[in-house]
Parts: C-alpha cells; sequence; structure tokens
C-alpha cells in the first residue's frame, strides 16, 4: 500500500502539467469551477474508476482534487488501498482559487451549489421545521437533536453523512455517457 502525499495549490499549480488532475466533486460541483485539464469522477464513481485510474498512474502522477481537501485526502485513502499512488491538493478547489489560480467552467454549464452550502441548506431547513412543528407536536423537536448530534459527530469525524446522502441527488450526478467518457480518457 502507498502513504498518500499532499501539495499546497503553489506546488500544484508549478508541476501541474505533470499530473492527471482528479476531481472528486460531485459533477454540479465540478462545473462551478475545477483546475485546468481535471477528469470529474465523483468519490461515489471511485471504485468503478480504479482500473482507468490504474492505467492513468502507470503513465504518471495522480492528483486528487475537491472543494477543501477532506474528499480528496478519502479518495487518495482509498486508492492507496490499491496500491495506487495519488497525491491530494491541500485545500482543494478553495485554496487554488484563493490564491489566485484559474478556476475552468465548462461552456454552458449551469452550476450546483458546493455540497457544504448543500449541507448548511439542509441541515438548516431540517432544525427549523423540527423547531416548527416541535411547537405542535412536541416529538418533533427529536429531529433538530438529532441534526445537531449528526452535525457534532460529522465535525468529530470529519466525515459527512447528509453529503453522502445529498451526493446522490440526480443533480450531483453524473451522466453515465460522461463517466464513460473519463475512463476511457484515462485509459488511453
Amino acid at each position: 500500500m502507498t502513504t498518500p502525499t499532499a501539495l499546497i495549490p503553489a506546488q500544484a499549480a508549478a508541476r501541474l502539467d505533470d499530473y492527471t488532475v482528479i476531481d472528486v466533486r460531485t459533477p454540479g460541483e465540478y462545473t462551478s469551477g475545477h483546475l485546468p485539464g481535471a477528469h470529474n469522477i465523483p468519490l461515489d464513481h471511485l471504485h468503478t474508476a480504479l482500473p482507468a485510474l490504474k492505467a492513468a498512474a502507470a503513465r504518471g502522477a495522480l492528483l486528487m482534487v475537491c472543494a477543501s481537501g477532506n474528499r480528496s485526502t478519502t479518495a487518495c485513502t482509498q486508492l492507496a488501498a490499491a496500491d495506487i499512488p495519488a497525491t491530494t491538493l491541500t485545500g482543494g478547489t478553495t485554496a487554488w482559487a484563493g490564491e489566485g489560480h484559474t478556476l475552468h467552467h465548462p461552456d454552458n454549464a449551469t452550476a450546483v451549489w458546493p455540497m457544504e452550502r448543500q449541507v448548511r441548506l439542509a441541515a438548516g431547513s431540517l432544525v427549523v421545521l423540527g423547531l416548527a412543528v416541535g411547537t405542535r407536536w412536541r416529538p418533533a423537536r427529536w429531529l433538530s437533536a438529532a441534526i445537531g448530534g449528526g452535525l457534532i459527530f460529522s465535525a468529530a469525524t470529519n466525515t459527512c453523512g447528509m453529503a453522502a446522502a445529498l451526493a446522490k441527488l440526480p443533480h450531483n450526478q453524473p451522466r453515465t455517457t460522461d463517466l464513460d467518457a473519463t475512463l476511457q480518457a484515462l485509459q488511453d
């Protein structure tokens, strides 16, 4: 098993042409802006892409990217378990753009909110719903307590079940043809 490594945006920008860049965010997040030349393979489809990623890694280094670096670190860990070396971009596209590097946007693509924003909307809405319904039916307040507990667990474990659930929504899923084309491009 290989050990994942990390690069800060300045290091990645200096050597970007040396990497095959894989963006593990949802397709909607990817269309909101991605590193130049990045291929989109959502984290929950990574297992399907292992043969293509192994072929790409045999030709050169892989750079895994997400919004903040959490999902790309998870991707690197999964790839390391499959003996595929990969590097993560520390701070993700947020840090990349924050340092003034260019993000590419597909033509005519509609951007979807970043996953973190989707989670905040869903969690906040459920808490307010639980409190509002709880004024008439007291057991509904447990919904707010459960969401609060889930957020604490999420922070403590650096995972997010709500993000995993939201990633399964249709606007966050790749079209099969897009994923197939990406996997084919990585194998060539």
